[in-house]
């Protein structure tokens, strides 16, 4: 599909700092996916960053190049009946699953679908991801279920269905150690699994976390995988020995504690983590009800336990509520585009890691956008 020139409009909102330590973020361009209509639940980057799927509530997924910003087609457009809830790039394919039950595979060079799984009737996938000894194995978060499938025949192996008793909102094949699979529930448990062999919920549950709340994402990180990070519903953040299911640090008042460190009106929610293995640190990202968003250093261990000053503020691009946030590299680069970030008010930002802006032109495609029907979720607590 050829791609169409973009109009270009001056955009003349600058960056703020909070705070000396932060670092200055230009906003380079943004781009209005659907002239405000829909929300922009996800935002994820192919590997070599030649492409950047960004999926809407409309139940679509475009593609933008993340260098340019400009657009260049979109998948499932109608195949989805019901809120896309997880994307993810294999390659060439871009694989989508969605609360109407099924998980498809779409060639982006076609723009078509090339594999439609269905977990069932009345069924709904939350999260997905691939793994096992051969990288051919995927598992799927459903209600109060977990699936697997042999991708490469495409048929279904096993099922967890013990194990939770609520919607599993996020599976992980955990790297470096690819048949271990972590799950997470809104019933507050954090299992991890050996996904080798034939998989059943009596011989292969290795571990339970309770955090004793919904939860709506995990993350490992640490030189070998041994971390933990998990945001709740309530905005909270914990972290975790994943070895030992030892909790480490827990940040039941995440939000005062970020809202005290900048001068920028009050942290509404948590958006993400973001680990950096060269400097061993992780950050928080936060953001406020206006589109705000601060990347806050946390602190633990050794008897510590708080949220720094941000290291970076995102400030001027969004007026929204920002659901995902999409980084091209670490946070000690200084030049070049820094990521991309998706919010509530149907917008993308583009941040450059310095202050050579380019005249911060915001650029809105009239001619490739089409308004759709309303169908987004009136909480944020409830993205699935």
């Amino acid at each position: 599909m050829e791609a169409t020139a973009m109009d270009v409009e001056l955009n003349n909102e600058q960056i703020s700092d909070s705070s000396t330590s932060s670092k200055r973020f230009a906003l380079k361009n943004s781009i209005q996916t659907n002239f405000g209509d829909d929300y922009v639940f996800q935002v994820v980057p192919k590997e070599d960053w030649t492409s950047m799927a960004v999926s809407l509530s409309s139940n679509t997924v475009k593609l933008y190049s993340p260098v340019t910003g400009q657009y260049v087609g979109d998948c499932c457009r109608g195949q989805h009946s019901d809120s896309i809830n997880h994307v993810l790039f294999s390659g060439n394919i871009l694989h989508t699953c969605s609360s109407d039950g099924t998980l498809r595979a779409w060639d982006t060079r076609s723009y078509l679908q090339v594999s439609c799984l269905n977990a069932g009737p009345s069924q709904e996938i939350f999260s997905f991801s691939f793994g096992g000894s051969d990288d051919n194995l995927l598992a799927a978060g459903c209600k109060s279920q977990i699936l697997f499938w042999d991708w490469r025949n495409k048929k279904q192996v096993a099922c967890l269905e013990e194990s939770h008793m609520d919607d599993v909102t996020q599976v992980h094949f955990i790297p470096d150690q690819q048949n271990k699979l972590l799950s997470a529930s809104i019933d507050g448990l954090i299992c991890t699994f050996d996904t080798s062999g034939e998989i059943n919920d009596d011989d292969h549950l290795e571990s339970v976390i309770n955090v004793e709340t919904s939860i709506g994402k995990v993350g490992v990180f640490g030189g070998t995988y041994d971390k933990l990070w998990c945001l709740t519903h309530i905005e909270t953040l914990s972290i975790w020995d994943l070895t030992e299911s030892r909790l480490e640090a827990n940040f039941t008042d995440a939000r005062p504690l970020a809202s005290n460190s900048w001068a920028l009106d009050q942290v509404d929610y948590l958006v993400d983590c973001h680990y950096s293995a060269d400097d061993d640190r992780l950050w928080v990202i936060g953001g406020t009800n206006g589109g705000n968003l601060g990347y806050f250093p946390v602190a633990y261990g050794g008897g510590r336990r708080s949220i720094l000053s941000p290291e970076a503020v995102l400030n001027g691009g969004h007026t929204g509520v920002v659901r995902s946030v999409c980084m091209r590299s670490g946070m000690n680069q200084t030049q070049g585009i820094f990521g991309w970030t998706g919010a509530e008010d149907g917008r993308l930002c583009c941040w450059l890691s310095d202050e050579s802006c380019d005249g911060n032109r915001s650029w809105i495609s009239n001619s490739l956008v089409e308004k759709h029907p309303k169908n987004r979720r009136k909480s944020r607590h409830q993205p699935y």
